[in-house]
């Protein structure tokens, strides 16, 4: 009726064809009306994103003004289309974000320390956590009587350096060299600094022997430290970590090779405590309960046994999680198994994409700042992709129950499973090219043998193991687990192994990310034929991805270590004795899935102990780098000259004014306001960590400043 020409209608001054719109706009919109919901956490994760993306308080309340103006003009559309409630639900639920992260981030964060300073501290311990793979304890504590750090402190000591009586609760003193929590090493890296500043960490450094306990903990390990502990002494060999991981969530004591074969091989989401492992153990409990309670007869007869067993999945759900630490996919697996367990014992079908954003927006609620991590994303991504296919018709056909022979039984399953992993997985490539810049490509070969072996052979044999250790009998069982998890892991080596286990792209803009993500939802969320549009978003985002050229030049944010692009297309680094965090972070970084030769190795390069100049070549021509590599001083009689020849001149340090090169200086003083840099010597520009007047609270204040920014050379 709203849009029929009526005389008070004011449609009715339109012509025919601008009348047509809005009609097939709300005709669209009755067919998807049981979609419209989903939309929900959409529009509150909008607002979310947005105060991430935009720099300062100015722009914050202008999108919170904007997203109210799309809201009152929703009002101006005619009552009784759902176009005008979808519009202005979806203003106020944008705002509604902006606001609740932005509040949040005022009211509970913690502000980084200021600048390095080696500190002297008595402080309570919060957390105890020991990192076996690494050979050291990190202690989470609280400074007492020094108001000029921030109040929690993150700090790494060596396993041989722990005093007796060291526990949460205990009272320590110690020295320690502490800093601000790291931004991005390089653009696209990853951002501890504004994980931390959610998490209440203003500084992290390494407490130096000797840790003095002036106040013992009056309470002994948690329960998580002692299961992690247990199961260490029970398993042996390499898989030991992982099951500590499996039962605690702890992946401390996994070592690097084999955490890193676990990525590379798409497993990397069974170390996570998450969909998985949840639904395992609450359907463990389930079955178990009621077949148990169907020994009775009068119990079979005459108790509701599906809603006691349901509560008791329940509660071993949530116990489950708050034993692992209650981390976001724990959390949100637990919501969305509640939510199935209440539907089941009313009778409804639960397995339904309203039931992920119902889970979506608790998440959301409680943890805003979760939204940006990779951990939000990859989980939330993965149910909607296998709900979103479940759902499909010609999916449910498919895999529906028959009278059938085993084998094909068999064989349907196998495809079907397959095909979840496919979907999976495809859904799961930009945000992993994103976030950590690699992507599996066969994960869904590699999952459809480690999901059953974890989900029916490992798991409840490390569940039987722990409940027989009660009486002394779990020894053949974790002797079966160690040998499961050697199976396991054989698989991830071999996948990782394969030349086609990931594909590599270099770091790429927020934008093209939010291109795919939106059309990705507009593909999974709707079912009529329009969903088909979100191909197109998707397609050009991961072509631009996919195509995109890799910085010719890295250089971190401290300015000690930079990369360049080799003629063959590899990469070398300045320092050759850096560290695998940084080879790592720089590699990544630049899409590049190999190793880094040294600088000064490069054919024309000329280094000393103190320089490194070294040609480049692009498009353009040829480029001349000159990079400091050492803290001793150079004679200004060699080093001007020197910075004359060069186009772009790295350093750690302060420059003098003199050394002027014929482009840019990436010198300490411009590094302190940029952040690292990735230089594109085709299209002469550089992007950087850091942005003119960002604002965020997790920006040191002296790096918030604005500065002059290189953004294409002169004319040589």
């Amino acid at each position: 009726m709203a849009l029929e020409p009526r005389q008070t209608s004011p449609w009715g001054r339109f012509p025919a064809w601008a009348r047509s719109i809005p009609v097939a706009v709300e005709a669209w919109l009755e067919e998807e009306r049981e979609q419209l919901a989903l939309w929900a956490p959409v529009a509150l994760g909008a607002g979310i994103a947005a105060w991430f993306a935009l720099p300062d308080p100015a722009g914050w309340l202008s999108f919170c003004c904007a997203m109210l103006a799309l809201a009152c003009g929703a009002c101006l559309v005619p009552e009784g289309m759902r176009l005008r409630k979808l519009l202005l639900v979806c203003g106020l639920l944008a705002t509604a974000g902006c606001l609740l992260v932005w509040g949040k981030a005022a009211w509970s964060g913690t502000p980084p320390l200021a600048r390095p300073v080696f500190a002297e501290m008595a402080a309570e311990v919060e957390a105890v956590q020991a990192v076996p793979a690494q050979k050291m304890v990190r202690l989470l504590v609280r400074p007492e009587g020094r108001p000029d750090l921030p109040k929690r402190v993150r700090v790494n000591l060596d396993e041989g350096h722990v005093p007796e009586g060291l526990g949460r609760g205990a009272l320590v003193q110690f020295r320690a060299r502490l800093m601000p929590p790291a931004p991005p090493a390089v653009p696209g890296g990853y951002d501890f600094a504004q994980r931390a500043y959610f998490l209440g960490i203003g500084a992290t450094g390494r407490a130096l022997a000797p840790v003095t306990v002036l106040r013992a903990a009056k309470s002994g390990p948690t329960l998580r430290a002692r299961l992690f502990d247990h199961i260490l002494h029970r398993v042996d060999g390499h898989g030991a970590g992982i099951a500590a991981a499996f039962a605690t969530g702890d992946q401390g004591a996994i070592s690097e090779a084999d955490a890193e074969a676990m990525r590379r091989s798409g497993l990397a989401h069974l170390l996570s405590i998450s969909g998985l492992h949840v639904t395992a153990l609450i359907g463990a409990v389930i079955f178990l309960l009621l077949k148990l309670m169907a020994l009775n007869r009068w119990a079979a007869l005459h108790w509701p046994l599906m809603l006691i067993a349901a509560a008791g999945g329940a509660l071993a759900g949530i116990g489950y999680t708050l034993l692992t630490g209650a981390e976001v996919p724990t959390v949100r697996s637990c919501v969305a198994a509640l939510l199935v367990l209440g539907g089941l014992a009313m009778g409804r079908d639960a397995i339904t994409l309203r039931l992920v954003a119902a889970g979506a927006l608790v998440v959301l609620l409680v943890w805003p700042e979760a939204l940006v991590g990779p951990s939000f994303q990859m989980s939330f991504a993965a149910v909607i992709a296998i709900v979103a296919l479940a759902e499909h018709r010609r999916f449910r056909s498919s895999t529906a129950a028959r009278d059938e022979a085993v084998w094909r039984k068999g064989v349907r399953a196998g495809v079907a499973a397959l095909a979840t992993g496919a979907a999976v997985e495809l859904v799961l490539a930009p945000i992993a090219l994103f976030h950590f810049h690699q992507a599996g490509m066969l994960g869904a070969f590699a999952n459809l043998l480690a999901i059953p072996l974890t989900t029916f052979v490992v798991m409840p044999l490390e569940a039987v193991a722990l409940l027989l250790d009660i009486v002394g009998l779990g020894a053949p069982f974790w002797w079966l687990v160690g040998h499961a998890l050697d199976l396991l892991l054989m698989i991830a080596h071999g996948v990782a192994a394969s030349p086609m286990a990931v594909v590599m792209a270099p770091a790429h803009s927020g934008g093209v990310f939010t291109l795919i993500v939106l059309g990705g939802l507009w593909g999974l969320l709707w079912r009529t034929r329009w969903r088909w549009l979100g191909l197109l978003p998707v397609t050009v985002g991961m072509g631009l991805i996919l195509t995109a050229s890799p910085p010719e030049i890295l250089v971190t944010g401290d300015g000690r270590h930079v990369a360049v692009r080799t003629p063959g297309g590899g990469m070398a680094i300045l320092r050759d004795r850096a560290g695998d965090y940084v080879r790592d972070t720089l590699s990544e970084s630049a899409g590049h899935d190999g190793d880094l030769a040294a600088i000064a190795t490069l054919p024309g390069a000329r280094c000393s102990t103190d320089l490194c100049a070294v040609r480049l070549r692009s498009g353009r021509g040829d480029w001349q780098l000159l990079a400091t590599r050492s803290a001793m001083l150079v004679d200004r009689p060699a080093l001007e000259p020197a910075c004359a020849q060069a186009d772009i001149v790295v350093s750690d340090r302060r420059l003098p004014f003199w050394c002027r090169p014929r482009w840019f200086r990436a010198d300490g003083r411009l590094l302190a306001r940029t952040g690292g840099l990735a230089i594109d010597l085709e299209s002469g520009t550089a992007r950087t960590v850091l942005r003119p007047g960002d604002r965020h609270p997790w920006i040191p204040a002296q790096r918030s400043r604005r500065g002059r920014y290189p953004s294409r050379p002169r004319q040589l």
